[in-house]
């Protein structure tokens, strides 16, 4: 069976993308899995180049296909921040709470609405060195209090444009209809199925 490996160590986001691959009817694995020590330095200037780069290494370590992202949330208020530093917001260590509480701190002093956008590039590499790219975003506003238990990250205070709910607060199938990720990764379906053969 065709091997397709998620260049991540994030259980959410691997979570998602299991799901969102599913369809392929492939054995997707994750670099947890493989117990690899290998780690790649998100360098890059877009989220693009990261995934790039994540997917690329990867691909290229282990000889099979690979899906790498890069996603950021964008702030407008915050001039696009914390965009590419969203995952690093808090500072080495920092829990996913605290990248929310840090990310409020900084709205703080600007009138609401925030609105933003959830931002997500993935990449496909091959095990020759062939990388196509896929982008989807997910429109929406940042609400000063929590709501919901599902999702990972910035969800909980993510509020989706034209839903009234966070992105905690919606179903993991519909989060896999609207997300950024989910946009993302049904624009790149059409090359998963060419490169793969299935």
């Amino acid at each position: 069976m065709t091997q397709l490996l998620l260049a991540s160590r994030n259980p959410g986001k691997c979570r998602e993308m299991r799901v969102l691959l599913q369809p392929l009817g492939v054995e997707i694995i994750d670099v947890l899995e493989l117990g690899t020590e290998l780690r790649i330095d998100e360098i890059g200037k877009t989220y693009a180049e990261n995934a790039r780069l994540k997917a690329g290494v990867f691909a290229e370590h282990f000889q099979i296909w690979t899906i790498g992202d890069d996603t950021g949330l964008e702030v407008d208020a915050l001039e696009g921040a914390p965009g590419l530093r969203s995952a690093r917001l808090a500072g080495p260590g920092g829990s996913d709470a605290d990248r929310r509480n840090h990310l409020l701190s900084m709205l703080g002093s600007h009138p609401r609405p925030w609105t933003a956008r959830f931002r997500c590039v993935v990449a496909l590499a091959g095990p020759d060195g062939g990388i196509d790219l896929a982008e989807g975003a997910c429109e929406g506003e940042i609400i000063p209090t929590e709501r919901g238990d599902g999702g990972f990250g910035y969800d909980p205070i993510f509020l989706v444009e034209g839903m009234d709910r966070t992105m905690a607060e919606i179903s993991a199938e519909e989060k896999n209809r609207v997300s950024h990720r989910a946009r993302a990764v049904q624009a790149l379906f059409p090359t998963l199925i060419l490169r793969l053969g299935v």
